[in-house]
């Protein structure tokens, strides 16, 4: 069983984070909400509820096995914060599973820790995952060692099969 840290704040686009994380807990991995602060998130179009457990400075990325990033609005909300974009450099530096969707490639961006690698994302940051240093791919999924990347929700069920893989 991983604990997974899961990087969350309002906005959240509600597929990509509850059908991942509906298979992750049953496949007996334990999630670990984290945010900038304590309280409750909304997603930005179900308008679906979660509760933030912990803030990203209460938590070390050692207690954690994989880190989960939605996608949505809230990275790009969530990049303006320094602690958590310390958090995200913090957790690539030990080279566990880093799983984003959509926007999600923003925290990484932000952390500048993309150069050299081939991801994927929404398309309307493909030029700023160009320009972070990294290769853009068009695919459903892209594994790159740790990093497991997805553009949109149609791609969430390779997404989940991929994540789920590196967790074994």
């Amino acid at each position: 069983m991983a604990r997974i840290a899961v990087l969350i704040d309002n906005k959240f686009e509600d597929s990509e984070y509850k059908k991942p994380a509906t298979a992750y807990k049953k496949a007996k991995h334990e999630l670990v909400i984290i945010g900038v602060k304590k309280g409750t998130v909304i997603g930005e179009k179900a308008g679906l509820k979660v509760k933030v457990q912990k803030a990203v400075t209460e938590v070390s990325v050692d207690y954690f096995d994989a880190l989960f990033i939605p996608g949505g609005y809230s990275p790009d909300q969530l990049r303006s914060h320094d602690e958590v974009i310390a958090f995200v450099k913090q957790f690539a530096v030990t080279g566990k599973p880093i799983f984003f969707i959509c926007h999600g490639a923003q925290l990484l961006i932000t952390a500048d820790i993309l150069k050299g690698r081939k991801v994927t994302g929404w398309k309307s940051i493909i030029q700023d995952i160009k320009n972070a240093g990294a290769e853009y791919l068009d695919e459903e999924v892209v594994v790159d060692r740790n990093f497991v990347s997805s553009r949109c929700p149609a791609d969430i069920p390779a997404f989940i099969e991929a994540s789920l893989g590196k967790l074994k």
